[in-house]
C-alpha cells in the first residue's frame, strides 16, 4: 500500500511534468509528447487525485486549462474562461460519458452535436457592430495573448459580418481553432525547403508558430484558416436553441466550420459517425485527432453545467495513435530504485506519430512469455494514451531462424545479486537491497526514515552529496562519516554545526528497536506492522536471519510472497554483509517484550482524514499497540474506520460498505476504556 508521502511524490511528479509539456504546447508551440501521452499523464493525475482527495495540490493543473500567456504580446483577459474537454478513447468510455449524460437529464431526449477535433490553435474573436474588433488565444484559459493584427491577416476569416434576414449582433464573441490546412502546410514546407529556410514537423506548429510573430507580415504570408466551432458571447442574446443551429447560423454571418458536422439522435449513432470520419480521414482537408462530442440543446447544456476546467456536455473523442514496424536489436535489463528488473527491447528507430521511437519497456517477464517476443522478432509499436511507446504485436511469419528467446536473468546486472521472482507474483526482483547501487537512494531514504532509524537530517540534498563525495556505498556507510569530517565541510551549506548535528544524530539512532531496525533493512513486503510482528515472533535477529519459509508463513500479517521476500532477502549474502557492519557500528536494542494476546489482535483498522487531537501516525501506533493492524485502504475486513475532518472517498466506501466508523470523540473514548 503506497503511503500518503508516496502518493503526493506521485502527484508532485506528475505536476511538473505536465506543467513542462503545457509550456512546451501552450507556450513555445513546440510540443515533445503526443497528445495521447500527454492524456494518459493527466488521468494518471485525476485518477490519484479522484482516489486520495485529501491529498489535492493546491497547484494541481485539473483546474486549470493551457498554459501562460507569452509577454510579447498584451494579455487579454477572457470574459467567459475558454475551457478545456474532457476525453475519451474508445467506445466503452463514450457510454460511459453518455450515462451521466442522461442520469443528469432523465426522461430526456437528448440529440448529440458532433463535430471534427480539430489539431490547431483555439482563438476568440470579438467582433461589434458587425467589425472584428480583438482576436485573442486560448492562453491559460483565463488571459490570453492579443493577436488581433495576426488574425486579420487570415484569409477566410470574416473581418465584417453580414447576414441576409437578420441585423447582425451589437457584440458577437466567436470561438474557434486556426490551423494550415495539409495542402497549404505541404506547400509551405516545399518553399521553405528551396529556400533552404525552416520547416515545420506538422500543422499545428506551423499555424501556432505563425500566429505569434510580432510582424503580422509573416502571418499573412502563411496558408491560414479558421473554423468556427462556438459561440461564447453574444448582445443582444442569438435565441437559437441548439449547437447545431448556431453553427449554422455563424455560417450565415460568413465563417467556415470544419468540413464535416453531424447531427446524431443516439450515442450509437455518435460511434457509427467516429468510425465512418476514421475511415474518410485522409481524405479531409484539414488535420484532426478525433471527434467532438457535444449535447446540442443549449438549455440541456446549461443544466448539465461545468466540472472545474472542462464543461460535462462535451468531450473530445480521440483517434488511436498510429501503428509502425520495426525490429527487437536486444533486449537489456533495467534495475529500478526499488530493485525491479525491467525488460527494455532497443528497436531499430522508427517514426511512431511523428516521434523517433528506438526503445520500448516490455514491462515484465510476463509480459515478454505473453507477446513470445524474441531478440530480432519483428514487431508493431503504437502510441497510445501511454507515456511510453508499446509493443501492440509480434509478427512471428517474419521471424528469423536465429531469433533469441529471452531468459529472466539469474543475477542481478548492477550487482550479481540473485534475482527472485515468487511464484504467483509478475515482477522478478534484485535480492541486494541494502547493496544494490540501483537501489541506493531507495535503501538509504527508507533507512533514514522517521519510522526507521529515525536519523534527522540526513534528507535527500545531503544523501546526493554524499553520493557524489562516494562517502555511501550502502547504508553502513552512514555509521562512517564521522570519519570524514573535512570531507562532510566541503559540501555547500554544511557548516561545523550542521555536520556535528548530523553525526550526532547518527549517533542517536544506533539505540533502537529491534522492530524499527527490520523495517529499515528495506526488505519487500515488510511495513511496520509485519516488523513488528517478526520481533515479536522471532525475539533476536539471529533467530530471523535463521528462519525458513515454513516459519515465516507462521508469523501473524506474513503470507506466502513476503515470506518468501524475507527469507531471500536474508539469503544473499551482500545483505547479511551490510547487517554485520550496522551491528559493528553499534546500532543496538533491548531485547523485545514476548506477546501477550491484546484486544484487538487481528483486527483491521483504517484511519483517514484529520485528526484535532493527535496526528494520524499517532492513532496507527496506538492502534497498533493494541494489537490491531492498520490498513491504508476500506474492504469489507475492516473491522472500523476512524474519521477525522475531511476523511474523504475512505469513508464514503466504508458507509457503502457497512463498516462502523468512529469520529474523533468516540475513538478517544474507545482507547480511554484501555488506557491506550
Amino acid at each position: 500500500m503506497m503511503q500518503p508521502a508516496d502518493i503526493v511524490a506521485q502527484m508532485r511528479q506528475l505536476i511538473q511534468l505536465i506543467a513542462k509539456h503545457n509550456h512546451a504546447y501552450y507556450v513555445m508551440d513546440q510540443p515533445t509528447i503526443t497528445d495521447n501521452e500527454y492524456d494518459q499523464l493527466f488521468h494518471q493525475l485525476k485518477a490519484l487525485e479522484a482516489d486520495h482527495p485529501d491529498l489535492v495540490q493546491t497547484d494541481t493543473p485539473t483546474n486549470r486549462v493551457g498554459g501562460q500567456a507569452l509577454t510579447k504580446f498584451q494579455t487579454v483577459t477572457h470574459k467567459v474562461p475558454m475551457l478545456s474537454l474532457g476525453n475519451v478513447f474508445n467506445q466503452e468510455d463514450l457510454f460511459a460519458f453518455a450515462r451521466r449524460i442522461e442520469e443528469r437529464l432523465p426522461n430526456q431526449q437528448i440529440q448529440y452535436d458532433v463535430e471534427l477535433k480539430l489539431d490547431g490553435l483555439a482563438i476568440s474573436l470579438w467582433y461589434e457592430d458587425g467589425k472584428l474588433v480583438r482576436g485573442v488565444t486560448r492562453g491559460d484559459g483565463e488571459t490570453g495573448e492579443d493577436i488581433t493584427q495576426n488574425v486579420k491577416t487570415i484569409r477566410n476569416l470574416p473581418k465584417h459580418l453580414h447576414h441576409s434576414s437578420q441585423p447582425v449582433p451589437r457584440f458577437l464573441e466567436v470561438r474557434g481553432e486556426v490551423l494550415m490546412p495539409k495542402l497549404g502546410f505541404e506547400r509551405l514546407n516545399a518553399a521553405n525547403e528551396a529556400k533552404g529556410e525552416k520547416t515545420f514537423a506538422n500543422p499545428r506548429n506551423a499555424a501556432a508558430g505563425s500566429l505569434r510573430q510580432l510582424d503580422p507580415s509573416i502571418a499573412a504570408s502563411r496558408p491560414l484558416a479558421f473554423y468556427a466551432y462556438g459561440i461564447a458571447q453574444c448582445e443582444p442574446a442569438h435565441g437559437l436553441a441548439s449547437m447545431h443551429e448556431s453553427l449554422q447560423w455563424l455560417t450565415a454571418l460568413g465563417f467556415e466550420i470544419a468540413e464535416r458536422q453531424f447531427l446524431c439522435s443516439s450515442i450509437q449513432e455518435v460511434q457509427q459517425r467516429y468510425e465512418q470520419i476514421q475511415q474518410e480521414r485522409p481524405q479531409l482537408a484539414v488535420e484532426i485527432d478525433g471527434m467532438v462530442i457535444k449535447v446540442d440543446d443549449l438549455k440541456q447544456q446549461q443544466q448539465l453545467g461545468f466540472l472545474s476546467r472542462e464543461p460535462r456536455w462535451a468531450t473530445a473523442y480521440k483517434f488511436p495513435a498510429e501503428v509502425a514496424m520495426t525490429t527487437v536489436e536486444n533486449i537489456d535489463w533495467q534495475v529500478g530504485r526499488t530493485g525491479t528488473l525491467t525488460p527494455v527491447a532497443r528497436l531499430t528507430p522508427v517514426l511512431v506519430g511523428g516521434v523517433t521511437v528506438s526503445n520500448v519497456t516490455l514491462h515484465n517477464i510476463g509480459e515478454i512469455h505473453r507477446l513470445d517476443v524474441r531478440i530480432g522478432d519483428r514487431v508493431s509499436v503504437y502510441r497510445s494514451g501511454d507515456v511510453i511507446p508499446k509493443v501492440e504485436k509480434v509478427w512471428p511469419e517474419f521471424r528469423p531462424e536465429n531469433a533469441v528467446e529471452v531468459q529472466l536473468p539469474a543475477q542481478c546486472p548492477v550487482c550479481s545479486s540473485p534475482v527472485v521472482m515468487p511464484e504467483g507474483e509478475a515482477l522478478a526482483r534484485c535480492s541486494g537491497g541494502l547493496y544494490c547501487a540501483a537501489q541506493r537512494i531507495e535503501a538509504i531514504r527508507h533507512f533514514v526514515s522517521r519510522k526507521a532509524m529515525d536519523i534527522e537530517g540526513l534528507g535527500d540534498r545531503w544523501v546526493e552529496s554524499l553520493l557524489h563525495l562516494d562517502l555511501l556505498k550502502d547504508v553502513a556507510d552512514i555509521y562512517h562519516l564521522h570519519e570524514h569530517r573535512e570531507k562532510l565541510l566541503t559540501i555547500e551549506k554544511m557548516g561545523e554545526k550542521s555536520v556535528q548535528n548530523l553525526i550526532d544524530a547518527i549517533e542517536a539512532s544506533k539505540k533502537t528497536t529491534l522492530a524499527r531496525f527490520i523495517y529499515a533493512l528495506g526488505i519487500r513486503g515488510v511495513g511496520e506492522t509485519t516488523a513488528r510482528m517478526l520481533a515479536n515472533t522471532f525475539q533476536t535477529l539471529d533467530a530471523l536471519k535463521q528462519a525458513d519459509i515454513e516459519m515465516l508463513k507462521k508469523t501473524p500479517d506474513v503470507g506466502d510472497i513476503t515470506a518468501e521476500w524475507i527469507y531471500d532477502f536474508f539469503l544473499a549474502e551482500h545483505n547479511v554483509e551490510v547487517i554485520k557492519r550496522l551491528l559493528a557500528a553499534g546500532i543496538h536494542w533491548d531485547a523485545p517484550i514476548a506477546p501477550t494476546r491484546q484486544p484487538l489482535n487481528g483486527e483491521s483498522w483504517v484511519v483517514t482524514g484529520t485528526l484535532s487531537t493527535m496526528g494520524r501516525d499517532e492513532a496507527t501506533q496506538r492502534l497498533q499497540a493494541l494489537g490491531a493492524r492498520v490498513s491504508g485502504s476500506v474492504s469489507s475486513k475492516t473491522k472500523c474506520v476512524v474519521a477525522g475532518e475531511k476523511a474523504g472517498s475512505k469513508l464514503d466506501k466504508a458507509e457503502k460498505l457497512q463498516v462502523r466508523v468512529m469520529n474523533e470523540d468516540e475513538f478517544l473514548a474507545f482507547l480511554a476504556q484501555y488506557n491506550a
